[in-house]
């Protein structure tokens, strides 16, 4: 069986979501295209995956995946925001308007 750390994370470009599928389970990130960029709407992981990274696993993923593609990231989704708050070497892609909101 796969490692949870080594469980690939895959961009479903047509349902707008990243996904990590692990033991049955999926956790998600939900995004939209807006403004030259991925409007982060919304992080869930499934109860029986809580407490083992994975939200932090795919915010990372997602925020390289935005910087290589040379998008902006617009966080409304309270995880994305609180993540970024505390990681202020992804501010660089923060839509300026969010950087304001979020004082970054």
């Amino acid at each position: 069986m796969t490692d949870l750390n080594d469980a690939p994370i895959r961009d479903d470009r047509e349902a707008r979501r990243y996904v990590l599928d692990f033991d049955g389970q999926s956790a998600v990130v939900i995004y939209n295209e807006a403004g030259g960029g991925l409007l982060i709407t919304e992080t869930l992981v499934p109860q029986a995956l809580e407490g083992r990274g994975v939200a932090s696993r795919m915010a990372r993923y997602v925020l390289e995946d935005i910087r290589t593609r040379g998008l902006l990231v617009l966080p409304t989704c309270p995880f994305f925001a609180g993540y970024l708050k505390k990681h202020p070497e992804w501010t660089d892609i923060v839509h300026p308007s969010y950087r304001i909101a979020l004082g970054l």
